[in-house]
Order: C-alpha cells, then structure tokens, then sequence
C-alpha cells in the first residue's frame, strides 16, 4: 500500500470533502481517503498495483475539483 497526499482546489465546505472521499472510495480502487477541507488536501491509501496516482486525480477532476500531487 501506498499513501499520497493531494492538494485539492475548489473545495468550498466540508460536504466537499465528504464528496470526494466518496467518489474515491466508491471505485472499489482506494483503502482509505481522509479530505480535509480545512487543509485543502486529501490523504489517499491505495495500492499502486490497482490504481494509478494519475488515476486517482481524473477521479477528482471528475467530482469537480482540481488536484495535484504534493
């Protein structure tokens, strides 16, 4: 397993960050993600073997926010 932290734009309250730890985590592809809307990041726990870091933030740009690796 891997954790990767991602900065994350667009974020504007917490249901935002609930939103996004539920599209990651509804793919069956992520062990853990923890948002932080008060830090404007989330901690993903995945296996790299299933899911790639590029992957990962297609999925949050597909929730509507931007992302990057920090």
């Amino acid at each position: 397993m891997q954790k990767k932290i991602f900065k994350i734009i667009g974020m504007h309250c917490v249901t935002c960050s609930i939103n996004i730890d539920g599209e990651l985590e509804d793919t069956g592809k992520i062990q853990e993600s923890k948002t932080s809307y008060a830090k404007q990041q989330t901690e993903v726990t995945f296996n790299p073997k299933i899911i790639s870091v590029k992957e990962i933030i297609t999925i949050i740009k597909k929730a509507g926010y931007d992302a990057s690796i920090e």
